[in-house]
């Protein structure tokens, strides 16, 4: 899960763009200290590190990103099998 922060008036381009990169499966306009949630979805830390350093911080307007990792999802859900990796 990423929570972003973004210029009020880049909020929905931000949001549109966010929604079109490969890896990240929801993204959330939100109320609180963050504007945006991204949820991501990959395989590899190396992944991550490239989406979120080069693809998100690239994207205009974008001020702050915070990255919050899962370790273990705790759900009646078989939330894997919701989601393809590849």
């Amino acid at each position: 899960m990423i929570l972003i922060n973004v210029e009020p008036s880049r909020t929905v381009s931000a949001a549109e763009a966010l929604s079109e990169m490969r890896g990240i499966s929801e993204v959330y306009s939100v109320a609180g200290n963050f504007d945006l949630v991204a949820m991501v979805r990959v395989k590899e830390n190396e992944a991550l590190a490239e989406l979120v350093a080069q693809r998100i911080r690239g994207i205009e307007g974008v001020t702050r990103t915070e990255t919050l990792i899962a370790f273990r999802a705790y759900s009646r859900y078989d939330l894997a099998s919701l989601f393809s990796l590849d």
